[in-house]
């Protein structure tokens, strides 16, 4: 279908790509893109441009790349594209004077039920946490992060077994749909603002860091499974894993079952028959390790680091 909005789209990573791509094929008028300046990556430090960006030139649309969004020179770029409506996935907190230039507003797309889950990283939150369903919502930009006016919201039911990778796609797929029924509201002059419900129990979903992803064996065996579905493949859950070496080497887990059992293993001992299971205690049970990766090394089946590892002299600290 066609629009009559010009739209100016922001975003950068994969999650905002899907977005971009489905409103492009849809003929929605995209009058220019913003994204991340290219960085330097890879051994040779050679510029990369975001997945977004390559999108962009591959499609002749319109570039802007600021390196500070409160420069005064981004504000008259955007001027220039004259645009109705700004459209952000996945992109950085804009200052006031980007946001209000649009005569119709900027509205985001969080990977979220919001109020819950605000944030940079809902959708690993939602799975670390055991949630059963989650889904997408757009609202209008304000003052504070990912607490504007509800514009529409789609939820989506997760799988016991999905991971992080997973969750991601579908709801891009969702949310990319949900982009475009927001648009046409705002297109037909249907659009319905709505503030978002002050409730007192709302859980957060602030950015992870590398201390959020180890391990820790005083855990249930499903909450342990659950940070690992909520990491994996990135940034994956490690466990220290002690071998004869001084030092422990981090092992990265990517797939992994809860058994609830009782017994008197010290916390982090491997039970393991040498070549086609192991299994690591923790509180109130074990976890059954299925898909791990040694640094330095390839991502591998538990049977294959088995035919190598010798896990009765191993433990985990």
């Amino acid at each position: 279908m066609s629009n009559p909005l010009r739209i100016v789209f922001m975003g950068t990573p994969g999650f905002a790509l899907g977005v971009l791509q489905t409103l492009v094929e849809k003929r929605y008028c995209i009058v220019g893109v913003v994204t991340a300046p290219d960085k330097p990556a890879g051994r040779g430090l050679q510029l990369q441009s975001s997945d977004v960006a390559q999108y962009a030139r591959s499609q002749n649309i319109p570039l802007a790349q600021p390196l500070l969004l409160k420069d005064p020179a981004f504000p008259e770029q955007l001027k220039a594209w004259d645009a109705d409506l700004f459209v952000v996935v996945a992109f950085r907190m804009l200052p006031e004077v980007v946001w209000t230039l649009p005569r119709l507003g900027t509205f985001n797309l969080h990977a979220s039920l919001l109020p819950q889950y605000r944030g940079a990283a809902p959708i690993n939150w939602a799975l670390m946490r055991g949630e059963t369903t989650t889904g997408v919502t757009t609202f209008l930009i304000d003052h504070q992060i990912d607490t504007g006016n509800i514009l529409l919201q789609e939820s989506l039911s997760i799988a016991p077994d999905e991971n992080v990778g997973s969750l991601h796609d579908r709801l891009m797929v969702l949310g990319a749909d949900l982009v475009c029924r927001t648009i046409d509201t705002f297109a037909s002059g249907t659009v319905k603002p709505v503030p978002q419900p002050q409730t007192g129990n709302l859980v957060g979903a602030p950015k992870i860091n590398k201390e959020m992803c180890r391990i820790e064996w005083d855990n249930e065996p499903m909450q342990i499974c659950n940070l690992i579905r909520g990491l994996s493949p990135y940034p994956a859950a490690f466990g220290l894993l002690q071998t004869s070496a001084p030092e422990p080497t981090p092992l990265k887990i990517f797939h992994a079952l809860p058994i609830e059992n009782r017994h008197c293993h010290p916390l982090g001992t491997i039970v393991s028959d040498g070549k086609s299971y192991l299994h690591v205690a923790c509180r109130n049970g074990h976890v059954s390790l299925l898909e791990v990766q040694i640094a330095g090394k390839k991502r591998m089946s538990i049977k294959d680091l088995l035919l190598g590892f010798r896990s009765s002299d191993a433990f985990f600290v």
